[in-house]
């Protein structure tokens, strides 16, 4: 090094990926009615997240209609964040969270159920289209596309005409314990997300049960 020059300092091996999600929203219809439902995934695999990393309970947001608690996981905060309007009006709500906490969409993460995905399979990406996704589609609305997702399989009921009722209505046992399975999974690649980035966790998740 010359005399004088200053000496570069090291970066974190994230900057060279993508930087993890500082919030987490989990999509789902709010009430004991729907808690089981296949499009409550979101809302599950957050109560997970929740209780894997030890929250506080969650409370009211003050500036949205929404139940949020605060995580650490690999030394990063997180804010967990459940929507408390209707699924197909997610995109205010997501919007004035990231307005309240002055984020951009790239820093969040949407969980919610996915028909294209058999049950037992999770995917993460970034960005994209609603899919026919209702709450993805309002949150696209507010938001623009290019936020993190995890994706949850369902299954589709087959035909367009039956979507409605079959993701509101619970999965039979065996595709519950196959859903339950690929929310393990995703929080197990949600650590790597953390300490290896996007890349690696998307690596881990996806080759864990290749399509």
């Amino acid at each position: 090094m010359r005399p004088g020059a200053r000496r570069r300092p090291k970066r974190n091996p994230l900057e060279r990926t993508e930087a993890p999600p500082e919030l987490v929203f989990g999509l789902g219809n709010p009430g004991a009615d729907h808690a089981r439902d296949r499009h409550n995934a979101g809302f599950r695999f957050i109560d997970l997240l929740a209780e894997r990393y030890s929250a506080p309970p969650f409370s009211g947001h003050k500036r949205a209609q929404a139940a949020a608690a605060r995580i650490d996981i690999e030394g990063a905060r997180v804010m967990l964040v459940k929507p408390l309007a209707w699924m197909n009006s997610s995109g205010p709500v997501v919007r004035g969270v990231l307005d309240y906490f002055k984020r951009a969409p790239p820093v969040a993460l949407v969980v919610h159920d996915e028909l294209d995905l058999p049950p037992g399979t999770a995917r993460l990406k970034r960005g994209g289209g609603h899919g026919g996704h209702n709450g993805l589609r309002d949150i696209i609305r507010h938001c623009g596309p290019d936020f993190q997702r995890l994706r949850i399989g369902v299954g589709h009921p087959g035909h367009k005409d039956r979507v409605t009722p079959y993701v509101l209505s619970p999965p039979a046992a065996a595709e519950s314990r196959a859903i339950a399975a690929a929310m393990q999974d995703a929080l197990a690649a949600f650590r790597t997300l953390y300490s290896q980035g996007l890349q690696a966790a998307m690596t881990q998740l996806h080759t864990r049960h290749p399509e």
